[in-house]
């Protein structure tokens, strides 16, 4: 697990929401597909869609067929294509304001934080545990990275899981 790369994938998110871009992309890897499923299901971005280095068909990332668009089939992976694979990212907007407004790393290459249930209860209920700081604003979020997968911290706290602490999505 690169936590270089996803603190790449963070600032990048970042500069992309303050660019108000519609969709973007990233380099492809587990990790980051993980991640980026997790923000998807808690509404943070529109769409995830594996592509190559030219952004998919618009039907592909917005999930149906518009008018007179063509069915294009997706490249099949191979060795020599497997460095430009990208994940092509839909942002969301309300109201002209980024639904994914900040995107920060929590744990560090030179630092990783490791949390256990009792920590997630304290920083679910909006208290400092360890060296991570409380879930204080309503649309606030934490990832954790566990075996179960990438989850959100209040997820973890009801199946009774820890792990290593991601980042924090305002």
């Amino acid at each position: 697990m690169s936590l270089v790369n996803l603190a790449h994938v963070c600032s990048h998110l970042n500069n992309a929401t303050k660019a108000r871009l519609g969709f973007t992309s990233i380099p492809n890897s587990n990790l980051h597909l993980k991640l980026c499923l997790a923000l998807q299901n808690d509404g943070f971005i529109s769409s995830v869609v594996r592509g190559g280095p030219t952004p998919p068909p618009m039907h592909n990332l917005l999930g149906y067929p518009t008018a007179n668009d063509e069915v294009q089939s997706v490249e099949p992976l191979t060795q020599s294509n497997i460095a430009s694979r990208r994940l092509w990212l839909g942002l969301k907007y309300w109201q002209s304001q980024p639904v994914l407004s900040k995107i920060s790393m929590v744990s560090k290459p030179t630092r990783r934080v490791t949390i256990d249930v009792a920590g997630l209860r304290e920083i679910v209920r909006g208290q400092k545990s360890n060296f991570v700081e409380g879930l204080r604003s309503p649309g606030e979020s934490l990832y954790i990275s566990t075996d179960r997968g990438i989850m959100e911290a209040r997820a973890c706290v009801e199946k009774k899981i820890g792990g290593l602490v991601l980042c924090r999505v305002l």
